[in-house]
């Protein structure tokens, strides 16, 4: 795939409804941070040593898309417009920690989006492997042999006690963070997200937004991760999050099941009601977009309307992000009431591609 499609196609191969448990588990993620011994962390590195750890990661490069068995684009964040780098930050490609300061930050991208390893962002080098459906063992995997000829041509920061150093204490020890992207209509239509996230967080889980840290909850999805590092094997901690996270999955079934039982009539019309404004409608608003296609999500899953196939509606969420559209219109200025035009065409002419 040429590297500028990737800021106007909307399709992402990790993020829709295959894999295990789709009905529920959107996407799972690994992510692991390392750093560069005798060189400080980039928020504390001066450019000359952000572009020495720029090099560093330039030297094993080929090596590592050989190991990975698949082909990279680099991309580096000084050579974008701010719209491209916002685009992949939307699609969890990258962090907005990496387009903060673009200087001599970039970013290795895989020709199929479902990897990439980002350069100085909050560490020297974050890995991260996506997957669809709740699969943390796939992207661990991948990740781990990246990891592996890195590690065995680079002098990684480690300490015997303490494990990988980074950044962000959070990340001391094992430096992996796994994430599951859950879809909840409902656990919260049944007010039982209270619930789960309390019990997440006795568990060493947080339970956050669409975005991770700081961003919204909206459109009933929901990303479940691991909090700590230290003090844990990378396998027990993937093991922990697969354990809690089948279970959220399970209470989210169940929850649906009531919604089928004791108000079927009303989550029907609804449904429907969501489907005919996505459809037809000429303005949408951001967050009214997400709402309307977690509705629409949640009637395909339970059978109650087959007009397009389950997928779309990821990407429907990609689609309908700000920076996609203005990037898409050419007009970074786009906003207001013309944003919501764009959003709403763009809706349309996929949901119109879905019927053909």
């Amino acid at each position: 795939m040429p590297v500028n499609d990737i800021y106007r196609d909307y399709r992402l191969p990790w993020f829709g409804a295959a894999g295990k448990s789709s009905d529920v588990a959107i996407s799972s993620r690994i992510r692991l941070a390392r750093n560069f011994e005798r060189l400080p962390f980039p928020n504390r590195a001066d450019l000359k040593q952000l572009a020495e750890a720029q090099r560093r990661a330039a030297s094993v490069f080929s090596e590592v898309e050989n190991a990975a068995g698949m082909e990279f684009d680099v991309v580096g964040m000084d050579g974008l417009t701010p719209l491209e780098r916002q685009v992949l930050v939307e699609k969890q490609l990258i962090t907005e920690n990496l387009v903060k300061q673009p200087q001599y930050r970039s970013a290795y991208i895989s020709a199929n989006r479902s990897a990439s390893i980002m350069v100085n962002e909050e560490d020297h080098l974050r890995i991260q492997c996506m997957a669809p459906g709740l699969d943390l063992a796939s992207p661990f995997e991948l990740a781990t042999k990246m990891d592996d000829v890195i590690e065995s041509r680079l002098d990684i920061a480690f300490d015997e006690k303490m494990g990988y150093l980074t950044s962000c204490p959070t990340n001391l020890g094992t430096g992996l963070r796994a994430t599951v992207l859950l879809h909840l209509p409902g656990l919260n239509y049944t007010r039982n997200m209270s619930n789960i996230s309390n019990i997440s967080q006795q568990l060493g889980l947080s339970v956050r937004g669409l975005y991770g840290e700081g961003s919204e909850t909206v459109g009933n999805i929901f990303s479940v991760s691991n909090q700590m590092t230290l003090g844990f094997t990378e396998q027990g901690l993937i093991d922990n999050l697969t354990s809690a996270v089948s279970e959220i999955i399970e209470h989210e079934r169940r929850a649906r099941k009531a919604l089928m039982m004791y108000s079927r009539e009303r989550i029907e019309d609804a449904v429907w009601r969501a489907y005919g404004v996505l459809k037809y409608a000429r303005s949408l608003g951001e967050g009214e977009t997400l709402e309307l296609i977690s509705k629409v999500r949640l009637g395909l899953d339970l059978g109650l309307i087959h007009e397009a196939a389950a997928e779309k509606f990821a990407e429907l969420i990609v689609a309908s992000r700000p920076s996609y559209l203005k990037n898409l219109a050419g007009n970074e200025n786009l906003a207001g009431t013309e944003l919501a035009h764009e959003r709403a065409s763009v809706v349309r002419r996929i949901l119109t591609d879905a019927d053909e």
